[in-house]
């Protein structure tokens, strides 16, 4: 594996996901592979769960970690071509990822979306610069569109639970006070769709995903009958992407329940966390045995773990 930006990055999702179960099993079992190597944990917006899993799972396998935030710690960075630099941002990607690919083995870069210019996202100018400019092994930590780590460590929880083969998962939006990425949900779609499970996607009329993750994928606008016989719900709120960023429906009762859980067959809940509690789902789903959110959480750790793992390996 030499970057890893999507799950077009993995040509064997199965393969991937029985390593990451003996990752799990066997943490220090690979402690010697990142002997005299380092990674750079770039974080161009804040962080919690990615910051700290990553930092755990690198230190697992020996590497030498720097984590470093953008605009708070660093210089503010320039990505346009030809621009004249005369306002506040004092050194352009060239440089900076050159030299970041000049002090480190392996950089992992988290960076959101603007949620301004549809096209500017979807380009992943962000990613693809330190991709072009940066010539070592790139890894997402989220994107403008994507956060394949979290979709991976959603996986490895799924496949840890499941009774049957192909399980129904059921991803529901969920009402939040502000406008969120589109990213987490993408590749959530995208990789379950890969692993090959039985999916439906539910939410308000206008918060249409990214057609190009959705193709051959179930949509259904009640929400209710979607959850009917569901094995796992993972919720998620994103904004518009025909409007591109924008809030179309703040309708509470899409709130995750305790009576819209009831009519699944035992289902899961899923969330990626952070988590508005009584506004994406109410306390007593959250609260109970059907949650799954902190092992999924745990399982960031493993899901780095085992990209880095791969990358390690290739070197």
């Amino acid at each position: 594996m030499n970057h890893f930006l999507s799950s077009k990055d993995v040509p064997n999702l199965e393969d991937l996901l029985a390593e990451a179960k003996e990752v799990k099993q066997n943490p220090f079992a690979w402690k010697s592979l990142g002997h005299n190597k380092s990674v750079c944990l770039l974080f161009l917006n804040p962080s919690l769960r990615t910051r700290l899993s990553s930092q755990r799972a690198a230190a697992n396998l020996g590497l030498e970690v720097v984590v470093l935030d953008v605009n708070a710690g660093s210089w503010k960075l320039e990505f346009a071509d030809g621009v004249v630099m005369n306002g506040d941002k004092a050194e352009h990607i060239k440089e900076a990822a050159a030299v970041i690919g000049a002090y480190f083995d392996i950089v992992a870069i988290r960076a959101f979306a603007e949620l301004k210019n549809q096209a500017e996202d979807y380009s992943e100018k962000v990613l693809s610069a330190f991709v072009k400019y940066c010539r070592i092994p790139v890894i997402n930590m989220e994107s403008s569109t994507g956060h394949p780590l979290q979709a991976l460590a959603d996986l490895i929880t799924i496949e840890a639970h499941k009774q049957v083969a192909k399980p129904k998962v059921v991803l529901t939006w969920a009402p939040h006070p502000r406008a969120l990425p589109q990213a987490v949900a993408n590749s959530f779609v995208e990789w379950v769709s890969k692993a090959g499970f039985n999916l439906v996607v539910t939410h308000p009329k206008g918060y249409e995903l990214y057609p190009e993750v959705m193709s051959d994928v179930d949509v259904e606008y009640d929400q209710n009958k979607a959850f009917e016989g569901a094995d796992f719900v993972y919720a998620k709120n994103w904004s518009s992407f025909i409007d591109y960023g924008t809030v179309v429906s703040t309708d509470k009762n899409w709130m995750v329940t305790e009576a819209k859980m009831s009519l699944t067959n035992g289902g899961k809940f899923l969330h990626c966390l952070p988590v508005r509690r009584n506004v994406v789902v109410e306390d007593a789903v959250l609260d109970s045995n059907r949650s799954l959110v902190i092992e999924e959480a745990a399982n960031r750790i493993v899901s780095m773990q085992t990209i880095l793992k791969k990358i390690l390996e290739a070197m």
